[in-house]
């Protein structure tokens, strides 16, 4: 991972974006020497937020087992008869 000063992002901020559309790898930004923000092209954070939608919606499942709040396939089954009805 490539690491910046925001002093260079905010003069050079079209060299770091190209560079990290041709890298493909997120740049780390710092300022007082310490980590500020992380600079990620589009098609990652799409990727990213796509793969913290499924584990939340597995998180929610596993919840649900672990709280018994679980149907049958029949039940199911005539749940969603009833709601696409």
């Amino acid at each position: 991972m490539r690491t910046e000063l925001v002093t260079t992002l905010k003069r050079k901020a079209s060299d770091v974006i190209t560079r990290l559309a041709n890298d493909q790898e997120p740049v780390l930004i710092t300022q007082y020497g310490l980590p500020a923000a992380y600079l990620i092209d589009v098609q990652m954070f799409e990727s990213m937020q796509s793969r913290l939608s499924l584990l939340e919606g597995l998180a929610r499942g596993e919840k649900a087992i672990l709280e018994n709040r679980v149907l049958s396939h029949k039940e199911a089954k005539e749940r969603m008869e009833r709601w696409l009805a």
